[in-house]
């Protein structure tokens, strides 16, 4: 059976949560093991972003680009509030998939 190919819109942050990274991606578990074992150089990498912190699932990529510039272009305050609403104690919601490395 086909499956439809699905897009995620996805918010990344670091142990002290004073850093949010935006990203898009077609796979999610993907994007988090290149997160955690910091296999791409750049942002967040540097910044040691590596806890899923939120997400949103899109069906077609122009709608999760478009969503990733509308959160982007956000303050900080308005992004904590979204991730307060799905994420209230701030955990990784990548820790558990048991496919990705643990955090040490």
């Amino acid at each position: 059976m086909w499956r439809q190919q699905q897009y995620y819109v996805y918010m990344v942050s670091n142990q002290g949560h004073n850093v949010v990274y935006i990203g898009v991606t077609n796979s999610l578990e993907r994007r988090m093991w290149e997160r955690k074992t910091k296999a791409i150089p750049g942002f967040t990498k540097q910044y040691n972003c590596d806890q899923l912190v939120y997400f949103e699932i899109c069906e077609h990529i122009d709608q999760a680009i478009a969503r990733e510039k509308q959160l982007k272009g956000w303050i900080r305050a308005k992004k904590d509030a979204l991730i307060a609403k799905m994420n209230p104690e701030l955990r990784d919601l990548s820790a558990e998939w048991d496919s990705l490395p643990k955090p040490l």
